[in-house]
């Protein structure tokens, strides 16, 4: 094998490997602006426990908060797709 085929193959792996940390980066963001956005949505007063109401709601908001965001992916994978195949 070459130099070159080598130094490829790095940079394919250096590739694969930004991609995930950027995907790590992107589910970390999310879940810091569904914490932000469910915090001041759910929680009243800080207490040293949640409520049944409290706790309820959080799951609530997380769990609306996750199925936007996969509905919107998929929109816009739908859309993409639609766009790629008017292109052909």
């Amino acid at each position: 094998m070459s130099e070159f085929e080598d130094l490829s193959a790095n940079d394919k792996e250096l590739q694969e490997f930004l991609m995930i940390e950027k995907q790590k980066a992107q589910v970390h963001a999310q879940i810091h602006e569904f914490n932000e956005i469910c915090w001041e949505k759910c929680i009243g007063k800080p207490s040293n426990k949640l409520d049944s109401a409290t706790e309820t709601c959080l799951s609530n908001c997380v769990d609306r908060f996750i199925d936007t965001s996969l509905l919107i992916t998929q929109r816009f994978a739908q859309a993409l797709q639609k766009q790629s195949s008017v292109d052909m």
